[in-house]
């Protein structure tokens, strides 16, 4: 018996929130080893006569508890959760300042967590509204913001192509969101993918405002000072192609469009004074449009 209480009142150390998978208890105990907790088949035992513990994200209250302490609210406690929405068409930066300002998190370890964790600098998040417990660790909601989102794009992929195929998916999702930056709505997005195909076809450069829309210049208006100044791989005035890497995160819809352009022979389109565009092939067609839009 005294071992036994012995046992029970041993501290234990744990993250605050942690994941419980569903499964029976001898999987989690299991599991929980595997995430290099201090847990045994005895505490399985224990477990089976306090209860079955809850699956999702547990919130445990401190990072030192009794052993007792710690299988009781593997059993009661249940996190709080938080809902985040990340708008199709938003930048990596903006989404950290927005994770950071409403579940009260770390601006800049967030950054290194991201940069850690992330082997791209943009278009990596799926936009999703993300439940998220309160309380987490910058480098958790990172971790589980990568996961959730690769799970994604991995699935839309097989079902696009059969494959998952990193670089191939990357050149997908950077041509989506210049698409996602460019088009008024999700009606325009094959007609603007078709822009975008037809001037890479004929080696024209693709001069779009909205690549110029990354980062902390997300909702910045690119003016034609800008636009000469600015010497990053985004700039489609300056450089040929498509950037490197996704100007922003991109809906279902831009990576539709993406991979079934509209079968046009659009060259250049301007957004007219209702907020829509006017799409034609040729040049002094597209000087009329830009003079009635700016009239």
């Amino acid at each position: 018996m005294l071992s036994f209480i012995y046992y029970l009142n041993k501290p234990i150390d744990s993250p605050k929130i942690i994941y419980i998978s569903k499964g029976s208890i001898s999987k989690i105990i299991t599991q929980m080893q595997n995430n290099n907790y201090d847990v045994s088949k005895i505490d399985a035992l224990l477990l089976r006569v306090i209860g079955s513990p809850q699956s999702g994200w547990i919130n445990i209250g401190s990072t030192c508890n009794t052993r007792g302490d710690f299988l009781y609210k593997l059993v009661t406690a249940k996190a709080a959760l938080q809902n985040i929405t990340l708008i199709p068409g938003e930048t990596t930066y903006i989404f950290l300042d927005q994770l950071a300002e409403e579940l009260k998190l770390n601006r800049n370890i967030l950054q290194s967590e991201y940069e850690l964790q992330s082997q791209y600098p943009e278009g990596v998040f799926v936009p999703d509204t993300y439940s998220i417990p309160i309380g987490i660790s910058e480098k958790l909601v990172i971790k589980i913001l990568l996961n959730e989102s690769l799970s994604n794009m991995k699935k839309l992929s097989m079902k696009a192509f059969g494959i998952y195929n990193e670089k191939k998916w990357l050149q997908i999702v950077t041509i989506a969101s210049i698409i996602q930056k460019e088009s008024a709505n999700i009606e325009e997005m094959p007609l603007v993918s078709s822009v975008i195909y037809n001037r890479l076809k004929l080696g024209m450069k693709l001069q779009m405002d909205g690549t110029l829309n990354y980062g902390k210049y997300s909702h910045i208006k690119v003016t034609s000072t800008r636009i000469k100044e600015d010497t990053s791989i985004y700039n489609t005035y300056l450089h040929s192609g498509i950037p490197e890497f996704p100007v922003c995160n991109v809906s279902i819809e831009a990576i539709k469009a993406a991979i079934f352009p509209a079968n046009t022979d659009y060259l250049y389109f301007v957004k007219s004074k209702n907020g829509t565009h006017e799409f034609t092939r040729n040049y002094s067609t597209h000087l009329t449009n830009i003079m009635r839009a700016t009239k």
